[in-house]
């Protein structure tokens, strides 16, 4: 279980890291499209207009938007700072100390005897 879950999370990471997740809205997108087309025309003309570049529907140009961005990390409207700046801050020094022991008095000892029996005396021995 833990292998399946381990080699999911790389496989996820590395489709984010190449902008893959794109690709499955766009396909999303056209699924979309045609079957909407499909309902009022001929799987044919419907195929036609859901891949025509100037009939767009909004899910496909904010895709196209975000294509673009990714591909043109420095476009002004880009809001990613050019350069990462790592700051390391010294960690404060915490010390947590126990408190002071007091020593036990004689009055305390006698206590703990309180109601306790004598040991019991061993058997007597053969010489």
């Amino acid at each position: 279980m833990w292998r399946k879950f381990q080699i999911t999370s790389v496989l996820l990471a590395w489709l984010f890291a190449t902008g893959s997740q794109w690709d499955f809205v766009q396909v999303f997108a056209w699924g979309r499209m045609f079957a909407d087309n499909a309902t009022t025309m001929s799987l044919a003309e419907a195929a036609r207009e859901t891949f025509a570049p100037e009939k767009l529907c909004p899910l496909c140009q904010a895709v196209s938007r975000a294509k673009q961005q990714q591909e043109n990390p420095s476009a002004p409207d880009a809001k990613a700072p050019g350069k990462i700046l790592l700051v390391f801050q010294p960690v404060p020094t915490v010390i947590i100390a126990a408190p002071p022991l007091s020593p036990w008095s004689p009055g305390d000892q006698v206590m703990l005897s309180i109601g306790r029996l004598a040991p019991p005396t061993p058997p007597p021995r053969t010489a």
